[in-house]
């Protein structure tokens, strides 16, 4: 096998250069496409025969797959560096395309939705195959959908709207410069650089990191607090007041396609395992040979007298594709693919974007990963993290691009089951001390993944209220320091600078109420994995079908044809018994 270097994504497939008159051809070619869909709209009828909807249907796919490819190119090149104003315009662009090119496809969704009687809408989903989850889904939103004039009025004014604030809290946040104390020195770095030292050894380094981002967060709160404020603001008059949903939080889960009294279950049995950490960091804090943590040491190494193992990006990469091959070669083989297209942007940079991710554009497309690769061992679970997405995607590749994508809360599921396979893997490889400290970091993750989202998502929910009332950035602030007291109890001391730390957290601004996708996928994930523990090989089929259903079925549905009922809270208070198992074997192990 070839040696991985750190480097660039290549987008050549996506578009060759913005500039050229083959990146303007394929902006004139889409917008064909959508000039010539226009004319559909005196041919709808609801009693037109299933042939006729579905190569509609079909139009709109290619449409999709069209934009997301350009649209696409756009995004992916900002990601890469957030500073350049090449891609900034770029992508300002391509957004107002994409605003112009739903406003005209929008009337056969509406149409679809609000227009064909229920009788001829049965007829039609029956003989739609593999779409008929999605176009059930679509008429879910028929009470919550404006006419076709509100409808276009509310895309256009999102790209300099809600759009446009979410793209103004990237661009302050990534231009942010942090300057350290490390050692004698004094050194610029970037916050995923800073990152690392929130996991340092030494209990002044950690305070030092965490003090410098929410330090910066702080100066600015005055800025990035009022973008919230509107965001929050944004997603309540048009969401509540416009459309009418009943809720902030039923406006995602709608959009999730999953019920509220799953999400509600799902959050309350969290709320109601928080001692199972507050234990873990009890224990901790003897590991660590403290009195008591505090917030600045949670992640903290739990065996400070031992260095930390830095993985080679090229070792790091090979570790991802055994732990995946081990469970089954086709996971490993769609992987390497990712690889393969140099579709991977692994190198950090100056103006990159913060974090991972994993972009699905088409189901003709291998998906591209971003990370920012330092050599720690968090970076290769991210890594496999990351590549659990991709595979989730290809899994699903032969899908319509309509239904490839999983719902957000499945969307966690395969990347939180890499992450345990790789675990699986290298703790068949280290001795019992290694072990330990493998399960604390695992614990720490489980933390990360599980509690620390679901709390976040009890904070967005007082958040939202609070905003709708009225409130000052102060006041929110006050807010989240009383959620973090309640999510460690008397396990952990909190001080007054982590208040800002909501801030700091870009899913709050990109996509209320994401945060629980985590805690779902990550105890979800635990659940499938204690199967294949269970039954071995036979399992690997039934989890790859869960993969490559994507959308095409209501998360409650797909899993209960795999015997999970994901509505009771026993369901996902099994996922906490194995959180409870592994603190207990770590209590063992000490």
């Amino acid at each position: 096998m070839s040696s991985f270097q750190l480097g660039k994504w290549d987008l050549s497939e996506l578009a060759k250069d913005p500039k050229s008159k083959a990146f303007q051809n394929q902006i004139l070619e889409l917008e064909k496409d959508a000039a010539s869909f226009e004319k559909i709209k005196q041919k709808l009828n609801p009693k037109m025969s299933s042939k006729e909807f579905l190569k509609i249907i079909s139009q709109v796919e290619e449409i999709s797959e069209k934009m997301s490819r350009i649209g696409g190119y756009a995004s992916l090149s900002y990601s890469a560096d957030t500073q350049s104003d090449e891609a900034t315009s770029l992508m300002m662009r391509m957004s107002k395309l994409g605003s112009e090119i739903s406003n005209k496809i929008l009337f056969f969704d509406l149409w679809w939705k609000t227009q064909v009687d229920e009788k001829n809408a049965k007829r039609l989903i029956k003989d739609s195959g593999e779409l008929a989850q999605y176009l059930e889904h679509k008429r879910l939103f028929a009470k919550y959908s404006l006419s076709e004039a509100e409808e276009r009025i509310i895309n256009t004014l999102d790209v300099t709207g809600i759009s446009a604030l979410v793209k103004l809290y990237d661009k302050i946040t990534n231009a942010f410069e942090y300057q350290m104390k490390v050692g004698t020195k004094t050194k610029k770095m970037t916050r995923e650089e800073i990152s690392n030292y929130v996991r340092d050894t030494n209990p002044k380094v950690r305070e030092t990191a965490y003090k410098t981002i929410l330090g910066k967060f702080n100066q600015n709160k005055g800025v990035t607090g009022e973008i919230y404020q509107n965001i929050v603001q944004n997603w309540k008059d048009e969401g509540i007041d416009i459309r009418g949903y009943k809720s902030p939080i039923s406006m995602r889960n709608i959009g999730n396609d999953v019920d509220d009294k799953t999400i509600e279950a799902l959050l309350s049995v969290c709320k109601r395992n928080a001692p199972i950490f507050q234990k873990f960091f009890t224990q901790k804090a003897k590991m660590l040979k403290l009195k008591k943590l505090r917030r600045y040491d949670i992640y903290a190494p739990a065996a400070a007298n031992i260095k930390e193992k830095n993985y080679s990006y090229d070792n790091s990469v090979k570790l991802v594709f055994e732990s995946m091959g081990r469970f089954s070669d086709k996971l490993e083989s769609f992987a390497k693919k990712v690889f393969d297209e140099n579709h991977i942007d692994s190198s950090v940079r100056p103006g990159k974007r913060d974090g991972a991710f994993c972009s699905t554009l088409s189901p003709k497309i291998t998906p591209f990963v971003l990370v920012n690769f330092t050599g720690k061992s968090r970076d290769v679970f991210t890594l496999a993290h990351e590549l659990g997405h991709a595979v989730h995607s290809q899994a699903a590749q032969d899908r319509s691009i309509l239904v490839q994508d999983a719902p957000l809360p499945l969307a966690e599921t395969a990347s939180t089951f890499s992450e345990l396979l790789l675990y699986d893997n290298i703790s068949d490889k280290i001795s019992d001390n290694e072990k330990k400290i493998m399960l604390s970091e695992k614990i720490d993750d489980l933390y990360a993944t599980i509690m620390r989202q679901s709390f976040f998502t009890i904070f967005e929910v007082d958040a939202h209220e609070q905003i709708a009332k009225g409130t000052t950035v102060d006041e929110i602030s006050k807010t989240y320091l009383q959620n973090l007291k309640q999510q460690f109890g008397n396990s952990v001391d909190v001080s007054e600078d982590f208040a800002i730390e909501w801030s700091c957290i870009p899913h709050f601004y990109h996509t209320p109420f994401y945060c629980y996708a985590y805690s779902f996928g990550n105890l979800l994930a635990l659940s499938l994995f204690q199967r294949f523990k269970n039954e071995g090989k036979d399992f690997v089929p039934s989890y790859i079908e869960i993969l490559a259903a994507g959308g095409a079925k209501k998360p409650e549905k797909l899993l209960a044809e795999h015997g999970i009922d994901i509505s009771s809270e026993k369901f996902w208070q099994e996922g906490f018994d194995y959180v409870k198992s592994q603190v207990k074997a770590l209590s063992e192990l000490n």
